[in-house]
């Protein structure tokens, strides 16, 4: 059975959600604007129907706003005598700079502890999802993620590795194509215990 503290929902920061989600057609109707600031022509072929899949592409992009932890997980923890080291690595992901609204991907890997229960595998990319679809940054994305499989599963410990390409610094700015970023986040046992996290970082990078 399921703790009350798992069923605790994440807080969403101010800072990081937008206070309203506009109705259809608002989003559509600014970017031709901006689209006319920058010199284009918004009646040519091409342009036409631009702003309306820019909004459809952003309020995919954006979703994550609207999920929920509790709902992600539904139920989907089981009791187990386990007490070695879960790991889900190369979770793949697309999310936004939220400095120049520019893409950044890579893949994060998470390993975890547990005490008495483990949750669904398929559960630990949809969380991944569900914070990397909105305006991140990749330092508070990595922290989100851990905090959220420590809330659901309570384990003895939790680590999140996260590596990353970001646009912002590939197509403008310094221009290097090849750099990565490359973050993490270690708690409970993986934060105490350099052997834990040893074995974690060997098994990602095996």
């Amino acid at each position: 059975m399921r703790s009350k503290t798992a069923l605790k929902m994440i807080p969403r920061s101010e800072k990081n959600t937008p206070t309203e989600v506009p109705p259809p057609g608002q989003i559509a109707a600014r970017m031709k604007d901006v689209l006319g600031l920058l010199g284009e022509d918004t009646s040519r072929e091409g342009l036409v129907k631009t702003p309306e899949r820019y909004e459809k592409a952003m309020r995919y992009l954006m979703s994550g706003y609207d999920k929920r932890l509790e709902d992600i997980v539904n139920d989907a923890l089981f009791s187990v005598n386990c007490d070695e080291m879960v790991v889900v690595k190369n979770i793949e992901f697309f999310s936004m700079c939220e400095h120049h609204m520019l893409p950044f991907f890579g893949k994060v890997h998470i390993a975890y502890l547990p005490k008495d229960k483990v949750i669904g595998l398929s559960k630990l990319p949809r969380i991944v999802d569900m914070f990397a679809r909105r305006l991140q940054l990749q330092e508070r994305m990595t922290q989100q993620i851990a905090e959220a499989v420590a809330e659901v599963v309570s384990p003895r410990g939790v680590g999140v590795l996260c590596e990353a390409q970001h646009f912002c610094m590939m197509m403008r700015g310094v221009e290097k194509q090849h750099s990565d970023t490359i973050t993490s986040t270690m708690l409970g046992g993986f934060r105490r215990q350099k052997a834990t996290r040893d074995e974690f970082l060997a098994l990602v990078r095996s």
